[in-house]
């Protein structure tokens, strides 16, 4: 405790969060004034796996399955990153319907990681029901990831060139009805938070950033658009099949709580729109790029055949040589940018990966956010900054 020339008091407390408003373990030292916040010093490294080391050993197909893992709200997402960065450095293109199924599955993606964002900022002023109801959204997510892919979590769908297998048609009989019920539960979360007097209460002026203070941080993403500046690599950056489709960029005002918010269900919305863009644009044909062989046999070539059997074994243990150079791949993940540097020496396995997590940024502006408001504010401001701790830390 110091004692401070005006003669108020300061103290350090601890502020720990495993719940809701955070994705992870973060601890946060707090210098306050009563329960006014002066002072934000954030303890991350609790979850720190190594994994930016770890690719370096591994092979391009065998690090992929760890992209998964650096951040549960949006795994698919971040596979798009990698899987973009090795494929310009192979200099091959997916197939027009692999693109598409990309686009797909990343929207679906920014869905779950919305909803978990919502409910989360609801929950921290004590409403459990859009909560519930966005918990009972992400299980049908979840459910369409394990008819694709066989996991709920950590799918590991893209492939370089391409995506691993084509999407079953109980995933498309299943959309139709999603996308309705989808849109049905996204209107009651808006029914009981947007013009809800406490959520306002708690959101409106709470935890705001202008758009100059953003770009002086690196922020991106909905903390970004939230202050009025429309940036969004989805359209300035066109990737897989984004430039084929049709979507507004939200965007708003003041940069608070309220307005990130607002950013993040119109986002939703949107998504919904994408996904069934995609579906009815979806073209026949393959859904690998035949120029590589970077994909593996068949089950039913492996059955009937000891050479692709062969093939298959050497490439999830020796995998493909990837040409010489350097690529910065980024993608639009739910938190904002989500870039992959990649350094290849003309080897199977990365020489270098360095990654960059948008909640890494948005910890480092945490004090400039938080700064002046009260202790019973900061779970709210948390929960609207979307932060994911395993991303931070990688």
């Amino acid at each position: 405790m110091n004692i401070l020339a005006s003669n108020f008091q300061t103290y350090k407390m601890d502020f720990v969060s495993t719940g809701d408003s955070i994705q992870g373990f973060l601890r946060l030292i707090l210098e306050m004034e009563n329960e006014t916040i002066f002072g934000v010093d954030p303890q991350i490294g609790f979850s720190h796996r190594g994994i930016e080391k770890i690719l370096e050993n591994k092979t391009y197909l065998q690090g992929l399955s760890y992209f998964d893992r650096l951040d549960a709200g949006a795994p698919l997402i971040q596979e798009q990153a990698f899987v973009l960065g090795i494929e310009r450095l192979l200099e091959i293109s997916p197939p027009p319907r692999a693109r598409y199924i990309r686009t797909l599955l990343a929207e679906l993606t920014r869905l779950l990681s919305h909803f978990l964002t919502v409910g989360s900022m609801a929950s921290s002023i004590g409403s459990n029901i859009p909560f519930h109801l966005a918990l009972e959204s992400r299980e049908k997510i979840l459910e369409m990831f394990e008819i694709i892919s066989g996991a709920r979590f950590f799918p590991l769908y893209f492939r370089p060139g391409g995506v691993e297998k084509d999407l079953p048609s109980r995933f498309f009989r299943g959309m139709g009805d999603f996308l309705v019920w989808c849109r049905k539960t996204l209107q009651r979360i808006e029914d009981l938070l947007s013009e809800n007097f406490i959520f306002k209460q708690r959101t409106v002026g709470m935890g705001t950033i202008t758009s100059t203070e953003c770009l002086l941080w690196g922020l991106s993403g909905p903390i970004l658009r939230a202050a009025g500046v429309s940036w969004d690599l989805r359209t300035s950056s066109s990737y897989d099949a984004y430039g084929e489709i049709d979507f507004k960029v939200p965007v708003g005002v003041r940069g608070d709580a309220y307005d990130r918010y607002l950013v993040y269900i119109e986002e939703m919305y949107q998504s919904l729109d994408i996904i069934a863009q995609c579906l009815g644009k979806m073209p026949e044909g393959g859904i690998q790029n035949e120029q590589l062989k970077l994909n593996p046999p068949s089950s039913a070539d492996i059955k009937r055949s000891i050479e692709s059997l062969i093939v298959h074994s050497k490439l999830y243990t020796k995998g493909f040589k990837v040409p010489e150079g350097h690529v910065y791949s980024a993608v639009e993940s739910p938190r904002g940018e989500f870039g992959v540097f990649l350094v290849s020496d003309g080897g199977p396995k990365p020489f270098r990966c360095r990654i960059r997590g948008a909640g890494f940024a948005a910890m480092q502006a945490l004090e400039c956010i938080v700064k002046g408001h009260k202790l019973s504010d900061l779970t709210v401001i948390l929960a609207s900054l979307n932060i994911s701790s395993g991303e931070i830390d990688r």
